[in-house]
């Protein structure tokens, strides 16, 4: 199911318009509401060429601060998932005034999976699509370091997929 180019995924509900995805709307910037998460915070779908502007006027709005960036799988032949958790960190002090929203980017796992990287937006972006490379296979455009971080260079496949198929035997290497 799609709506305005935006693939869905189909364990997702759709939503009405939270507050962010219709000041994104009003600034030209295609999504979708999907359903709050468990803590009510407001989740929205944008396309992978999206990503980067909406991002962009997120800070804008004052998100200025990348709490986590994370890839999940939904299962053999679904998509492949992007996720972005943004915050507010101006002031702290009051635990109340923290604003929260979630981005995410569904790509289908027999097409191009690819998203821009916002190592330029924000820098701590770096491991953390590193991680999401290095596990799903999701590539990020324009990242300054684009190698595994956690599994040796030279392995094959995405190990967190649920489609993946673990090797038969490891080869020992500098084992005596």
């Amino acid at each position: 199911m799609e709506k305005d180019g935006l693939a869905k995924s189909s364990d997702t509900s759709i939503e009405k318009e939270g507050f962010i995805s219709q000041s994104l709307s009003k600034d030209g910037i295609p999504n979708q509401s999907l359903a709050n998460d468990n803590l009510g915070i407001e989740n929205i779908c944008v396309d992978a060429g999206k990503l980067y502007e909406a991002v962009s006027v997120l800070k804008k709005y004052g998100f200025n601060y990348l709490q986590c960036q994370g890839g999940y799988d939904e299962g053999p032949g679904k998509n492949l998932v992007s996720f972005y958790h943004f915050i507010t960190v101006d002031d702290l002090q009051k635990i109340e005034n923290i604003k929260e929203v979630r981005l995410k980017v569904f790509l289908k796992r027999d097409s191009d999976l690819s998203v821009p990287s916002l190592y330029k937006i924000f820098k701590g972006s770096d491991w953390q699509e590193r991680e999401t490379y290095d596990m799903y296979g999701i590539n990020f455009i324009d990242h300054p370091n684009p190698k595994r971080l956690l599994m040796p260079e030279d392995w094959r496949g995405w190990p967190l997929r649920k489609d993946y198929i673990q090797p038969d035997f490891y080869e020992l290497q500098d084992a005596y």
